[in-house]
């Protein structure tokens, strides 16, 4: 009769008995998948700009109605909403100050008076 090695006995032994060997592969599975998901969603919405950048400016529903213009300066972020008014023209008195003129290239140039 032969001998069987000891060690080669232990090793593989009740590998294929217990259900639960596979759960901790499962469990880095989705922490790995979790992580890249995030990193994946912080670089399609530019979410680095507004966390690790000291000043920024984001616009949120670009000629809509309900636009918010999002700042961030020193540290502090600041929102500014446009104002809600029945009567959207502009109203009151004003003066002229500047002239605009567009070049044959479709460059635009202001020259203030």
């Amino acid at each position: 009769m032969r001998k069987s090695n000891p060690r080669r006995r232990l090793i593989g032994q009740d590998d294929d008995l217990n259900p639960m060997n596979s759960v901790g592969n499962l469990f880095d599975v989705a922490m790995v998948f979790s992580v890249a998901l995030m990193v994946a969603l912080v670089s399609y919405l530019d979410v680095a700009d507004m966390l690790f950048s000291d000043s920024f400016t984001m616009v949120k529903n670009p000629g809509q109605e309900d636009m918010q213009i999002v700042t961030k300066e020193d540290g502090k972020i600041v929102r500014y909403q446009a104002e809600q008014s029945s009567n959207s023209s502009s109203q009151g008195k004003g003066k002229r100050v500047g002239s605009a003129f567009e070049l044959e290239n479709g460059e635009i140039i202001y020259i203030p008076e």
